[in-house]
């Protein structure tokens, strides 16, 4: 039995490591929905953009990949502002279909675009500590999976304050419940709407270095991470900060005990499980609206 309980430590730890990362990459998905009711099918290649982004300022400057977000986040900002200033925005006029049909479109050109500048080889960002590890209870436990959480703790925390306790926080929220009601009272909903944008993709920038630096990735992988966030936002609830950041530690430990317990084959297998369970009983998510 000792034994037993002491075997769960290794996957119960790293699951829950594991879990900060996939609530980076999850939070600008769920934020957007949360505001604009829109699955931005292009998140996950928004991501992989701030891997690479970091790969080449680390390749061409030696630089620390975590210093490259100093000019990460303001690049995906701005881009994520212009996707929804000037593509999105006439779309939602028209039909909430085309918007998603835009999203797809971005994913599919930033896809090809990825593999003709890097090609379709698989990348990684290496660091002195990248590859390290310390012992703690007998567990070897990556630094980065530790700085994986640490850093969703920090984004979680500064995004909740910004919504909480700003005038384009507040303003965002307002948008977020009645987007109607938020114009009749003077707020901007459409530069709500791109500021909204904007501040997924500086999550998406943050949540690209870490990745790069926890897994390997290629031009494809934004949908291997997408499908990742998406189980994420509807386990802890679409448009919930909190609730992304504990659905994040579910999936985590969904598939690290999943490994441990039915093989590596079966991880998503048990995630897929438990989403599609929570959408029959819950269908807003764990911290849902």
């Amino acid at each position: 039995m000792h034994e037993f309980i002491a075997g769960l430590g290794s996957p119960l730890i790293m699951g829950i490591l594991l879990g900060g990362l996939y609530a980076v990459i999850a939070l600008g998905l769920s934020l957007v929905f949360g505001v604009m009711r829109l699955i931005n099918v292009a998140h996950g290649d928004l991501v992989i953009f701030g891997s690479y982004f970091a790969y080449l300022i680390v390749t061409l400057t030696g630089i620390d990949p975590v210093l490259s977000l100093v000019a990460g986040i303001p690049v995906l900002f701005l881009i994520g502002f212009a996707i929804q200033k000037f593509l999105m925005a006439r779309a939602f006029k028209q039909s909430m279909e085309a918007p998603l049909i835009i999203a797809f479109g971005i994913s599919l050109v930033l896809e090809n675009a990825y593999q003709i500048i890097f090609s379709p080889m698989s990348r990684g960002i290496s660091t002195s500590y990248s590859m390290k590890s310390f012992i703690f209870g007998g567990i070897y436990i990556p630094i980065v999976y530790v700085l994986n959480f640490i850093v969703a703790l920090l984004v979680m925390v500064s995004l909740h304050a910004f919504l909480k306790r700003t005038y384009l926080g507040q303003a965002i929220i307002a948008a977020s419940q009645d987007a109607v009601a938020a114009q009749l009272m003077g707020i901007n909903t459409p530069r709500i709407f791109a500021f909204t944008f904007g501040i997924a993709g500086t999550t998406a920038a943050v949540a690209g270095v870490f990745l790069g630096l926890t897994f390997p990735f290629t031009p494809i992988s934004g949908i291997s991470f997408l499908i990742i966030a998406f189980g994420v936002v509807i386990l802890g609830g679409l448009g919930s900060v909190l609730g992304t950041f504990i659905g994040g530690i579910i999936l985590g430990l969904a598939q690290t005990l999943g490994a441990h317990f039915f093989g590596s084959a079966a991880q998503m297998l048990i995630l897929d499980i438990m989403v599609l369970v929570i959408l029959a009983v819950r269908p807003q998510g764990l911290f849902g609206r």
